[in-house]
């Protein structure tokens, strides 16, 4: 029910008007945290697959190079590699850290959160 103050146009929303609005925004929030806690985790994947495509390409390449030149070049190169590798992995933990703290983040707000009574204005 809308009341109206006396002599002005305002009107305000009732108690439980705007319990069941913050309701509505907290679930609505609820679906946008879930869905981006999705879509991060398909991005952790994407980038872990594409990581795969990148050491493949890598290998391929050294075995091609050693092949045209030297040891001594193709060992600095497996090193240059093998470092790229470990940066690549250490961005992929970060990510799926990164992705596991939003993904229990949710699960808390979603076990945390109870509607209560707002206070009466």
């Amino acid at each position: 029910m809308i009341k109206e103050d006396s002599g002005s146009s305002k009107k305000r929303m009732t108690a439980q008007e705007r319990e069941e609005l913050l309701i509505e925004n907290f679930v609505s929030l609820q679906h946008a945290m879930t869905n981006l806690s999705i879509k991060f985790n398909t991005l952790s994947e994407n980038i872990s697959r594409l990581l795969q495509v990148f050491e493949e390409a890598a290998k391929r390449f050294v075995v091609e190079r050693s092949k045209d030149q030297g040891a001594e070049n193709s060992k600095e190169m497996i090193k240059k590699i093998d470092s790229l590798i470990e940066q690549n992995k250490t961005i992929a933990q970060g990510l799926v850290m990164m992705e596991e703290k939003l993904r229990s983040k949710v699960e808390q707000e979603n076990f945390k959160l109870k509607p209560r009574p707002l206070p009466n204005i």
